[in-house]
């Protein structure tokens, strides 16, 4: 199969099914899909409609039952489990709905944990600068608020340039003015890096500051549509 070597993710016929015969859940049914250099991306659909199950695939945490999926060059479909762990390493950022921060640890440090086996990181007190947290550095996790934490672990994720940054509900924990803030950083960061992002969400809203809605229902990509123009995040409300 010719595929461009110009896409950073591309997906044919992605299908995930958990369990078998009459228990199987089809978490996908076939996804095709292409992400490109510098785009936005936001996949939108209701819980368990299979988006984070795509991300996960994607970003080399979980393993497809069928299907290929590349990026850039490399098919991720055939790599074996050291592999992907070396693929998540070097190209993918991950931010959850959950910081996973250890508490133990001051933002700085958390950050740093990142920073000390990428290849050519960014400082952490630069990463954190570039998610407003720069005077923050020595605080732990539980003197931050939850949108402060949140953009720690978008510095942490950032901080080794990934080539992908993949963010699974990222506001879901947080009210409408501190996910904005969160929605903030992450633009900045995409501005700034020029990292193919993609944000998943079932905050339709959100939708309005990306390049592309990717629309999922059912394990599939329903729908797909183009913004003209990017909304800024500091002019979204819900």
């Amino acid at each position: 199969m010719s595929h461009d070597s110009d896409c950073t993710l591309r997906a044919r016929g992605l299908t995930k099914v958990y369990g078998s015969g009459e228990i199987a859940v089809h978490a996908l049914r076939g996804v095709d899909l292409d992400l490109w250099p510098g785009e936005l991306a936001v996949l939108l659909g209701p819980s368990g409609c299979g988006k984070s199950t795509l991300l996960n695939i994607l970003g080399g945490l979980d393993t497809a039952s069928a299907g290929q999926a590349w990026f850039r060059d490399d098919e991720l479909t055939a790599l074996n489990h050291l592999a992907l762990t070396r693929y998540r390493r070097a190209h993918v950022g991950f931010v959850f709905q959950f910081y996973n921060l250890i508490p133990s640890l001051t933002a700085l440090e958390n950050v740093a944990l990142v920073t000390e086996i990428a290849a050519a990181p960014m400082s952490p007190e630069e990463a954190l600068s570039l998610v407003g947290l720069g005077a923050r550095l020595d605080h732990f996790p539980a003197q931050l608020s939850g949108g402060e934490q949140q953009r720690v672990a978008i510095a942490r994720a950032i901080a080794k340039r990934p080539k992908l940054l993949l963010c699974d509900e990222p506001t879901g924990a947080l009210d409408s003015k501190t996910g904005i803030l969160v929605l903030e950083a992450i633009e900045r960061i995409h501005a700034e890096l020029d990292t193919t992002t993609v944000l998943i969400t079932h905050n339709a809203i959100i939708a309005e500051m990306t390049d592309r809605v990717l629309i999922m229902g059912d394990g599939q990509i329903i729908e797909e549509r183009h913004n003209e123009q990017r909304r800024p995040a500091r002019e979204l409300h819900w």
